[in-house]
């Protein structure tokens, strides 16, 4: 998901080393910190396969800073990743939110619409976290109140989610690179 992060911040516009950590650590939130000894491992491997370009620009005093920009080719593995997501990828929240705030780069409305219903099809297949043997258990065979809040939880996040891909797709709403400004009330 890093490289994902990465490559999807670099499409909207070139960015230094600082920046880009800043937005990806922001995107990935407390779950998942980003150090220095993650993301440059990884800049560098996107670089090496000639995914992202690095050119110095003059920084404040006599230091200089590199700024890493997406390549065409940076480009068209971003698209490849995001039509083409993992099946971990869709089926791990914190991993599809990473997939879902690049998936409007995609350039076509029915290739994120076809994540959309992969991620769809796997929320409408019936789960539980707890299991007699190979049988799900549900909430109301679950004494315990904790394990029964995971329930609440987990079962309110999935049906707004449900709620809101439906929604998308039932409206067919185009990406944000696609659609008029909306404005707020």
């Amino acid at each position: 998901m890093l490289e994902l992060s990465i490559l999807g911040f670099l499409a909207e516009g070139p960015l230094h080393g600082y920046e880009l950590r800043r937005r990806v650590a922001r995107l990935s939130g407390y779950a998942r910190p980003i150090s220095d000894g993650s993301l440059y491992p990884a800049i560098n491997r996107l670089l090496k396969a000639g995914w992202l370009s690095r050119h110095v620009e003059p920084g404040a005093g006599a230091t200089q800073r590199y700024v890493l920009t997406l390549t065409d080719a940076g480009r068209e593995e971003l698209h490849r990743r995001l039509r083409e997501p993992g099946e971990l990828d869709i089926t791990d929240l914190a991993r599809f939110l990473t997939v879902l705030a690049f998936l409007s780069l995609l350039p076509s409305v029915q290739e994120q619409h076809a994540v959309l219903r992969r991620r769809l099809a796997f929320l409408e297949q019936p789960a539980s976290f707890f299991y007699d043997g190979d049988r799900p258990l549900r909430r109301r065979e679950v004494t315990d109140p904790y394990r029964q809040g995971m329930f609440t939880i987990a079962g309110a996040t999935s049906r707004a989610e449900r709620t809101w891909l439906h929604d998308v797709l039932t409206h067919d709403i185009p990406a944000a690179g696609n659609a008029p400004a909306a404005s707020e009330g």
